[in-house]
C-alpha cells in the first residue's frame, strides 16, 4: 500500500516522525500546526462515489468488526476494550508489534480467537476520526466503507481505512479528489441509519474558502451533496460548536441512542458548554423531526467535574459519559471515579435496558486518556455486518386500556423477509406470547396485540428468506419496549394515532399508520410555500396509508390530517 508520506519532502518526513514517536492528542498539536501548510491532504487517486444509492449505518446496528489502533501508552484501556469486544464480534488491531500485543492480551485473560492483527503504519490512537464508515448499497445490499480526508497531518492514519478495506475485501469510497475532496472527522458525525446525520459546524469551517487543508472551497449545499452521494445522508443537521470543546466533535457531549432519542451531557446552570448545548437542542427541536415525524426525545447525563470540582471552563478536562461505544449487545462507557460513575452507569442501564454496560476508566494517572481530549468512542470504530437484517420501529410508549394496538416495523434483508414476529407479554408475566406479523407491503410488517389494564412489554423479530434472524432491540428478550397503559393526553393520543412518515427523508412514497380515529379524515400535502400539491378524504381512519410523492415534489413538504380529532401536521423531507 503506497503511503502519502512517501510523497512529502524529507524535512517534513523527519518532523512527522519526531511528532508521532510519542502519543498524539486528539486535537492538532502545536508541532503539527507548522506542518499543515506544506502537508498534502488531498491526493490524485480517483475515488468516485458509489454507483448506486447507499445507506450509512447507525451505531446501534449489528457489528461484525471492532477496529482499534494499539498505542502502548494506553494498553490497559485497550485491553479492556478488546476483552469486551471479542465477546461480541471480531476485533482488528492495527499494530506492528503483534507478538508483544498478543502476549499482553493473553496475560490479561483475553482469548485471541476473535482477534485479527493488521500490520500497518499508524500515527495516533484516535481511530474514530480517521477510520472508514460502513455504508450499504440499496439499504441492505453490498457493504462498503466511506472515508474522508483526516483533518490532521497524520499520513499513516489517513490511509488506515484502505488497509481495513484491503484486509476484508471491501469496496472503499474516498472523498479525496476533485471537488469531492471533503475534510471530515468521525467524532463529529452521527447517523441514524435513515439518511439523517448530526455534526457541528466544524464540517463547514474546514471546507470553506481559505481552509488550511488546501481542499476545494465548498458551500454547505456542496458538502451536503457529497455526503448524499457517498453516504446517503439526505438531512445533515449542523450545530454551533462548543466554546470549551477544542476539537468541536459532537461525540464529546451527545449521542444518538436510537432513531428518535438523543442523550446529552448536562452541566450546572451557566457552566462550561451547558448553555450552548441547550441552545443547540432548542435549534434541533424547533427545526427538525425524527424520521417518524415526531419531536426528538431528549435525555441528559451529568458531565463529571474533576475531583476539585473543575469543569472545562475552569481548566478541567472535558469529561463525558456520552463518548460511548455500541458493540452489539454491549455498550462501553468512559468512567472517572466511583462516586460520579455509579449514578452515570445506572442511568445508562436505565436508558438501555438489557444491554451489558461496561465502564472503562479513562482518567487514571497511568493512562489519563481524557486529558488528551478523547475517551472510548474516540479510540474505537466499528464495521457493520456483511449481511444486515435491518429492523426499524418507532416504539409505542402509551396506550389506553381495553384496546388493541398495532405494532408496525420496517424489516429488510437482501434476500427478502420470510416472516416477522411480535413477542409480547403483560408486565409481570414470565413468558412472551408470539404473534405473527403481516406483510403490509413496502417492507412494512404489522400485527395487532391486545391491551387490557396492565403495561405491555414487547420486542420484534425478523427472519430472512436466507434463514437469518435478528431481534429489535438487539438485546431481546433481556431488553424490550414497554407500553404504559392508562389515560392518554390529547397530544399523546394523536402522536400514537398518526404515526409516521416513514421513511423520512424519502425519495419516493411515505407511509403513515392510522389508528383508532373515527370519521372522515382529510389529507393534504403542501410545500414550504403553502401551495397544495395533493388532497384526499379517507372514509376509514384506521390502517396504513401510503402517499405517493411525485418526482418534482422536492424539499420540505407538510402532510396535514384533519378530522373530528382536530388537526395534525407532519413534516416530510423529499429528495
Amino acid at each position: 500500500m503506497k503511503k502519502i508520506i512517501q510523497l512529502l519532502p524529507v524535512a517534513l518526513i523527519l518532523l512527522i516522525s519526531n511528532i508521532t514517536f510519542g502519543q498524539l492528542p486528539s486535537y492538532i498539536s502545536e508541532a503539527e500546526q507548522g506542518l499543515v501548510a506544506d502537508f498534502q491532504f488531498s491526493t490524485t487517486r480517483m475515488t468516485p462515489p458509489p454507483a448506486v444509492p447507499v445507506r450509512a449505518a447507525a451505531e446501534w446496528e449489528e457489528v461484525e468488526y471492532l477496529v482499534v489502533t494499539w498505542e502502548s501508552n494506553f494498553q490497559g484501556i485497550l485491553r479492556q476494550i478488546v476483552a469486551a469486544g471479542v465477546e461480541e464480534c471480531k476485533v482488528i488491531i492495527t499494530t506492528q508489534n503483534q507478538n508483544n500485543v498478543a502476549n499482553y492480551l493473553t496475560s490479561g485473560g483475553v482469548d485471541l480467537t476473535n482477534v485479527i492483527f493488521m500490520d500497518a503504519d499508524w500515527d495516533s490512537i484516535w481511530i474514530r476520526d480517521y477510520a472508514g464508515n460502513t455504508v450499504y448499497e440499496n439499504e441492505v445490499g453490498e457493504r462498503g466503507l466511506t472515508d474522508w480526508i483526516y483533518n490532521r497531518p497524520r499520513p499513516n492514519d489517513n490511509v488506515v481505512p484502505e488497509a481495513h478495506a484491503a484486509l476484508l475485501g471491501l469496496p472503499i469510497y474516498i472523498t479525496n479528489t476533485g471537488t469531492n475532496d471533503l475534510v471530515n472527522t468521525g467524532g463529529n458525525y452521527m447517523s441514524d441509519g435513515l439518511g439523517n446525520a448530526f455534526a457541528s459546524e466544524l464540517i463547514l469551517e474546514e471546507n470553506e474558502p481559505g481552509n488550511p487543508y488546501g481542499v476545494s472551497p465548498k458551500t454547505e449545499a456542496q458538502i451536503d451533496q457529497i455526503m448524499g452521494d457517498y453516504m446517503g445522508i439526505q438531512n445533515y443537521i449542523k450545530m454551533t460548536p462548543m466554546p470549551f470543546d477544542v476539537i468541536n466533535h459532537i461525540d464529546m457531549h451527545m449521542k444518538l441512542l436510537d432513531e428518535e432519542t438523543l442523550v446529552l451531557s448536562s452541566y450546572p446552570e451557566g457552566v462550561a458548554d451547558g448553555p450552548q448545548i441547550n441552545e443547540n437542542i432548542d435549534y434541533i427541536l424547533d427545526n427538525f423531526q425524527t424520521p417518524f415525524g415526531t419531536p426528538y426525545k431528549i435525555k441528559r447525563i451529568p458531565a463529571p467535574p474533576s475531583t476539585s470540582g473543575a469543569y472545562p471552563d475552569s481548566n478541567g478536562s472535558y469529561r463525558t459519559y456520552t463518548n460511548a461505544l455500541f458493540l452489539n449487545k454491549t455498550i462501553l462507557v468512559p468512567t472517572y471515579r466511583e462516586n460520579v460513575d455509579t449514578p452515570a452507569l445506572a442511568l445508562w442501564q436505565e436508558m438501555m435496558p438489557g444491554y451489558n454496560i461496561v465502564g472503562i476508566d479513562v482518567d487514571n494517572p497511568g493512562e489519563n486518556l481524557i486529558s488528551l481530549v478523547g475517551a472510548i468512542h474516540c479510540i474505537t470504530h466499528t464495521i457493520g455486518v456483511a449481511d444486515p437484517l435491518w429492523i426499524v420501529h418507532q416504539p409505542i410508549t402509551e396506550s389506553v386500556e381495553n384496546t388493541t394496538i398495532t405494532i408496525e416495523a420496517s424489516i429488510k434483508h437482501n434476500s427478502g423477509i420470510a416472516n416477522g414476529t411480535i413477542f409480547w407479554r403483560e408486565e409481570g408475566a414470565v413468558d412472551f406470547t408470539q404473534t405473527m406479523m403481516t406483510n403490509a407491503g413496502n417492507d412494512i410488517w404489522t400485527a395487532d396485540i391486545p391491551v387490557v389494564a396492565n403495561n405491555v412489554e414487547y420486542y420484534i423479530s425478523g427472519t430472512s428468506n436466507s434463514g437469518k434472524s435478528l431481534a429489535r432491540p438487539i438485546v431481546a428478550p433481556e431488553g424490550f419496549w414497554t407500553v404504559q397503559v392508562g389515560q392518554l393526553s390529547t397530544n399523546n393520543f394523536l402522536k400514537n394515532a398518526i404515526a409516521g412518515p416513514y421513511p423520512n427523508p424519502t425519495n419516493g412514497d411515505v407511509t403513515f399508520k392510522m389508528g383508532n380515529l373515527r370519521g372522515n379524515i382529510t389529507v393534504t400535502i403542501t410545500n414550504i410555500l403553502g401551495q397544495e400539491l395533493y388532497s384526499n378524504t379517507l372514509e376509514n381512519g384506521n390502517g396504513t396509508i401510503i402517499l405517493d410523492l411525485q418526482d418534482d415534489w422536492n424539499g420540505t413538504l407538510f402532510a396535514t390530517f384533519i378530522g373530528d380529532f382536530g388537526k395534525v401536521t407532519k413534516k416530510i423531507l423529499k429528495y
